[in-house]
């Protein structure tokens, strides 16, 4: 099952260390079959706010996305970023061939009190 590292990131202002780590960052993921998935595109808001910028990194399943984050070679430049850019990053499964919704559905009515 595939899973995915995504970024919220802030506004922030153009920095020679950012500009390394965007350069350097597909080599740590690229061993974990990672790829880049939403990186430097626009984004559209429908509801609420959401400043700033969209990453999302595709990975063949939750433990390479784990393995990634947790390697040497992207903790050594992961300060680039984290220095310049606040934000919440957050790795997450993706839901199975043949997912149904109706099933959480159902679960969600079981649990809620009658009307």
């Amino acid at each position: 099952m595939s899973a995915y590292a995504v970024a919220h990131l802030q506004e922030s202002a153009p920095h020679p260390d950012i500009a390394e780590y965007i350069e350097r960052i597909t080599a740590t993921f690229a061993p974990y079959g990672g790829r880049f998935l939403v990186h430097a595109a626009q984004h559209e808001v429908k509801e609420g706010s959401w400043p700033g910028h969209v990453v999302v990194i595709g990975f063949p399943g939750i433990a390479e996305a784990r393995a990634w984050w947790d390697s040497p070679a992207y903790q050594e430049i992961a300060p680039l970023r984290a220095r310049h850019i606040r934000g919440d990053i957050v790795l997450v499964e993706g839901v199975p061939d043949g997912y149904d919704p109706t099933v959480t559905a159902k679960t969600i009515r079981e649990a809620a009190p009658a009307e």
